[in-house]
């Protein structure tokens, strides 16, 4: 089913505003792509709303900034002599020999942003640009340079992506990950000036014809720049900056960008900037980009044609603002197009996110911290175990699922990592999580009663296999999800007066676990098809 799905033939529709059907499969298709899963609770809630509405609301970020990570590692084997548990360390004094524990902490909150993520793209939006400036904390190692980097990404998120791009280059984490604190004018360094026009703004498409002149140039450019360890900002020495002139290739159209000495050397940066952006080339690299992670990975040239140059003359005419390029996606009847629903395989924190968030799986809170962190911990460590590892993508250019062809999201699933993908749920299903006196566990019960007819198999039946799957299934796949609920009976009372009887007395251990057992074979089976694979 995966296989047939993907080699779907591709339609020509364009960026004009949706006009069809807004009923809960398309709110569930919005929401699937631009959240961590479809919760129930958050497709009751924007099924109330139009279309626009819900576009309009899912694209306000907040500006406030979530509470940073804090100490959760004090509990015997790690002591903290500085930062007390429950308190924050991203503002404490540096201590290489907790850059594990640190690293530990912030991944996992990540991770609890994610699970508890409000009604916006915000999570989502920040994961894209943090493949999209890829950097990997194993290399820079500093968890600090990693939380400061991500609240970057976060607080640009929705801005302006020019704005963003200068962010990311005097960002700690990528001076450091790139070589920028290396970069002098006796050594240049170009290795960031290369991914700065390569990866992060022209793409090396047959239209980006900068040359490695080019970059030897930008190198000279960006030198100067370091990091002060001491309160985790960049600044410029001016002593080590190349104040001569830079004259840049053809594709540039042999701009020179006039060398400035002492601190108006830092000027440059604004100059190449400029130099950059006035190529056209950048808006429909970086909408490629965004289609390829919130739509789908295939670019053909009716693609290419109706929705990326459209999309990037947005982009130009917005000065590069974000937010109307995805209002215009995200609106547009070629997102709504049923050829571009249930096409994607899920990534793995897609998939774990937005299990954890559909089962309506109960965490621990605050409240109990460092049971909280613990399984916000087991969320990531799952999800890197399936090749996507939070802060530490394999390299430069991110996951291979966005960029590698011509398998792109296909790498997600093989013999190894689909068959992993069934024995998490199963767990999660059958058995238990277990930390201290806290479980993380899918309650089968509590995913039926998240519907308002589950006494009925055939309504059940339906609600999840719409609520988990993107696409609908065979009538004898159906009907082998009944015979799970009916124990093999025929009458479909056999179920409906098992759950009446469970429901008039939920206390009674036999009438629930009479339910319970068959939900949980039947939640298993569904989340086993392929059908749950896709988004």
């Amino acid at each position: 089913m995966i296989t047939e799905t993907l080699q779907a033939t591709r339609t020509q529709s364009g960026l004009s505003e949706y006009t069809g059907s807004w009923g809960l499969a398309e709110v569930r298709h919005l929401l699937r792509r631009t959240m961590f899963g479809a919760a129930q609770a958050d497709i009751t809630y924007f099924s109330q709303k139009t279309m626009s509405q819900a576009v309009d609301e899912l694209l306000s970020v907040s500006s406030t900034a979530p509470s940073p990570p804090v100490n959760n590692y004090n509990n015997g084997r790690v002591t903290d002599p500085d930062i007390s548990f429950g308190d924050t360390w991203v503002n404490g004094p540096d201590n290489a020999a907790l850059y594990g524990a640190r690293t530990n902490s912030l991944k996992a909150w990540w991770a609890g942003l994610m699970i508890n993520q409000d009604r916006s793209i915000l999570e989502k939006l920040t994961l894209f640009w943090h493949n999209h400036f890829s950097t990997e904390i194993t290399v820079y190692r500093d968890p600090i340079y990693g939380y400061n980097h991500l609240a970057m990404l976060r607080a640009n998120a929705m801005g302006n992506f020019k704005s963003l791009v200068k962010s990311v280059t005097l960002d700690p984490a990528m001076l450091n990950y790139l070589n920028g604190q290396r970069n002098t004018k006796n050594a240049p360094d170009e290795n960031y000036a290369r991914e700065l026009q390569e990866l992060f703004t022209l793409g090396k498409g047959p239209d980006s014809q900068y040359t490695e002149e080019d970059v030897r140039q930008a190198a000279k450019v960006l030198t100067g720049w370091r990091i002060n360890r001491t309160n985790y900002t960049s600044y410029f020495l001016p002593n080590q900056h190349d104040s001569g002139d830079k004259t840049f290739s053809s594709f540039y159209g042999d701009q020179v960008i006039n060398g400035q000495a002492g601190a108006d050397g830092a000027n440059e940066l604004d100059s190449l900037l400029d130099m950059i952006f006035a190529e056209e080339e950048v808006a429909k690299y970086v909408c490629r980009r965004l289609y390829r992670w919130f739509v789908y990975y295939d670019i053909d040239s009716g693609v290419e044609t109706d929705v990326i140059e459209p999309l990037a003359q947005i982009f130009r005419n917005a000065n590069y603002n974000i937010k109307p390029v995805l209002e215009a996606l995200f609106k547009s009847e070629h997102f709504f197009d049923v050829a571009n629903r249930g096409c994607v395989i899920k990534s793995p924190i897609d998939y774990i996110m937005g299990l954890i968030r559909q089962t309506d799986i109960v965490l621990p809170d605050s409240s109990k911290l460092e049971e909280q962190y613990y399984f916000w911990q087991i969320a990531y460590q799952v999800c890197a175990g399936q090749q996507q590892n939070l802060l530490d993508p394999p390299n430069v250019s991110g996951w291979p699922a966005y960029y590698q062809i011509p398998q792109f999201h296909e790498i997600w699933v093989n013999t190894d990592t689909l068959p992993n993908r069934n024995q998490i749920s199963d767990i999660l299903i059958i058995a238990e999580v277990k930390y201290k006196n806290e479980t993380m566990k899918i309650d089968a019960i509590r995913v039926a009663e998240l519907f308002d007819n589950p006494g009925s198999p055939t309504a059940l039946i339906n609600d999840w296999v719409n609520y988990f799957y993107t696409l609908d299934v065979s009538s004898d796949q159906k009907e082998y999800m009944k015979s799970l609920l009916l124990s093999g009976q025929t009458k479909d009372s056999y179920w409906t007066d098992a759950w009446d009887a469970y429901q008039a007395d939920p206390t009674n251990q036999v009438k629930r676990d009479t339910v319970r057992l068959r939900l949980m074979s039947l939640l298993k089976y569904v989340l086993n098809l392929a059908e749950h694979q896709l988004s």
